[in-house]
């Protein structure tokens, strides 16, 4: 690794002055450093190490999986051996092209095998010969994309710490973010220097130049991503990894509804779920923008964490495969009185013998009042209603973590999360607020073991939610919920409410189900019983999101910056200048983030 003097002796400012080694601070991070100016001209985000150590996680997973599909695909074809001559052979003009292309870029994906599903199509034996004849055989590296690179080191520690990838591409079209990303590449020494190119262009662009040429494509801008997802979806390979953050909260958890339909195409509800639902509007996102390429997306991982929301999708095309996706979409119905919710899936289908038909979704799925507390329904959506986890991937992910723990700075947080994540019921959307009931019946409240063996008992599963520590995901329906907790308050009497209140509605009516509180075996997961933490405090005070690259910094962002932080650099900022040119602390003032 070269040293600090060295890489920046021979740089120049724009105005042809050279770079003062006491304006750059070296940060570590894994196994990368990177160089920042004092000045807030590139941003960089402490707190995102946890969602660098995460994607870092998942990338290593994907890069495992695609060599054992790999393998799979090509014992299938040994097995199946050479095509009978003579066969009748359609050489469709999309098939070619995607091959023709892999074999122009890294090859590094096959044509996926959904494509020609319920199609009849196959690819000629001159095209398989050559394709065989130019080592189609091997797996080649894959090329990741970083759209927003930066300061770069997100792609320096992909470089430095993913064992197998072929090369990052980092792109910003910001000329400080590429000089700084260029002067990072060479301060990590000859392994960056190898494997990261810089770029100075607009992602969006980029990426509609290069289609069908990334194996994975990393979207992790200052707020939403929607602009940039129509161009993502087509630049991932099929079979492609394509990891998305989206850091604008209040839009998607329903603070500005209006907004999150133009940007998400989607209306958030106000909810203790708001922050799932979240998840599954990017994921409802994401499938709309690849349904125009005939392409779908199969989620492996999604996470909601610190400040931010984080979606890990896989991206294949096949024009019959995508006919599903209204079976994976829903509205959601929320009660404004006891925030009951219901679910009205937008398609189905019909089977009979061989063929199946799509349908629209029956309906409506509730009536015009609560049947619970006769209060009006808000609906929102659509979300993603389909599994939002491969669990079989947070399994490896999180063995995966274990068993490298000492190269992940955030390894307690990302694991108790993952952890969460592995016991969460995958095929069940949104989920329960247990003291979000009791404030509705203005009850105390049971124990979360209590309440869960309950559910349990009446012959339901429940299970926890990485998204809120009390959040419970059960598929138990509203009726069955409100009984188990009628039962309750009939041995913890409530005082009397006003009758037409949502909490009276409910308790004035006789529970059908007789609640059995006796404590249940799998009333605590297998991270309770063992007592591994899985919802850990932020690790220092003021931890989220800093302020964007060349903002100045005053009074007002003290709760992103700690006061101490910001009264150090105004003292850092007297010390340096005479008495005369001080300037008021009311001023900008620049600390080093």
């Amino acid at each position: 690794m070269g040293g600090a003097e060295e890489i920046i002796g021979h740089e120049k400012h724009e105005n042809g002055a050279p770079f003062d080694l006491n304006d750059f601070t070296v940060i570590k991070e894994g196994e990368a450093e990177i160089l920042m100016h004092a000045k807030n001209e590139v941003f960089y985000n402490k707190t995102q190490v946890n969602n660098r150590d995460m994607s870092i996680a998942v990338l290593r997973t994907f890069i495992s999986k695609r060599q054992q599909e790999h393998e799979a695909m090509l014992s299938k074809k040994s097995r199946a051996g050479p095509k009978v001559s003579g066969e009748p052979v359609a050489k469709p003009e999309a098939l070619t092209d995607t091959v023709m292309h892999d074999e122009k870029t890294n090859g590094a994906c096959e044509v996926s095998q959904e494509i020609c599903q319920g199609e009849s199509c196959s690819i000629s034996e001159e095209t398989t010969a050559k394709q065989e004849g130019k080592g189609r055989g091997e797996l080649k590296p894959p090329v990741v994309l970083e759209a927003l690179s930066a300061s770069g080191l997100r792609a320096l520690r992909y470089a430095r710490e993913v064992d197998g990838i072929d090369k990052v591409v980092a792109l910003d079209n910001d000329k400080a973010s590429v000089e700084a990303c260029r002067r990072n590449i060479k301060f990590n020494g000859s392994v960056a220097r190898l494997k990261v190119e810089s770029h100075l262009a607009d992602a969006r662009v980029y990426m509609l130049t290069h289609p069908k040429e990334f194996d994975v494509v990393d979207l992790d801008p200052y707020g939403s991503p929607s602009v940039f997802l129509d161009s993502a979806v087509q630049s991932v390979v099929d079979g492609g990894m394509l990891m998305c953050t989206a850091t604008d909260m209040a839009v998607l958890c329903g603070g500005n509804g209006e907004v999150c339909y133009s940007k998400y195409g989607s209306y958030p509800l106000k909810g203790k779920y708001c922050h799932e639902m979240a998840l599954r509007i990017l994921l409802a996102c994401i499938e709309s923008h690849a349904n125009r390429y005939k392409r779908y997306i199969v989620p492996v991982l999604s996470v909601q964490m610190d400040f931010y929301v984080r979606v890990f999708v896989r991206v294949y095309t096949s024009a019959s495969a995508m006919k599903n996706t209204p079976l994976k979409l829903s509205y959601v119905y929320q009660c404004t009185g006891c925030d009951s919710f219901h679910l009205q899936p937008i398609g189905r289908t019909v089977s009979k013998n061989t063929s199946v038909r799509y349908l629209p979704g029956f309906g409506p799925a509730v009536a015009q009042e609560c049947t619970d507390c006769g209060k009006k329904y808000n609906m929102g959506g659509p979300i993603w209603s389909a599994p939002i986890h491969d669990m079989e991937w947070v399994t490896s992910i999180l063995s995966d973590v274990k068993s490298m723990k000492d190269r992940y700075p955030a390894f307690d947080m990302i694991s108790a999360v993952l952890t969460t994540i592995s016991e969460e019921l995958p095929d069940i959307p949104l989920f329960l607020s247990l003291h979000n009931l009791c404030a509705t019946l203005k009850c105390t409240s049971p124990s979360a073991v209590i309440f869960r063996s309950a559910v349990i008992n009446a012959g339901y599963r429940i299970s926890g939610s990485h998204v809120n520590p009390l959040g419970l995901k059960t598929d138990a329906p509203m009726n069955v919920i409100w009984d188990i907790m009628r039962c309750w308050v009939k041995s913890h009497p409530v005082k009397a409410q006003p009758p037409d209140q949502a909490g009276s509605v409910i308790l004035a009516k006789e529970p059908v189900l007789q609640a059995n509180f006796a404590r249940a075996v799998a009333s605590l997961s297998k991270a309770q019983a063992k007592k591994v933490a899985r919802f850990l405090p932020n690790p220092e005070r003021h931890w989220g999101p800093k302020v964007r690259a060349g903002r100045q910094i005053t009074s007002k962002h003290v709760s992103l910056l700690g006061a101490e932080a910001v009264k150090g650099v105004c003292k850092h900022e007297e010390g340096e200048e005479p008495a005369s040119k001080r300037k008021k602390t009311e001023e900008p003032v620049t600390p080093n983030l």
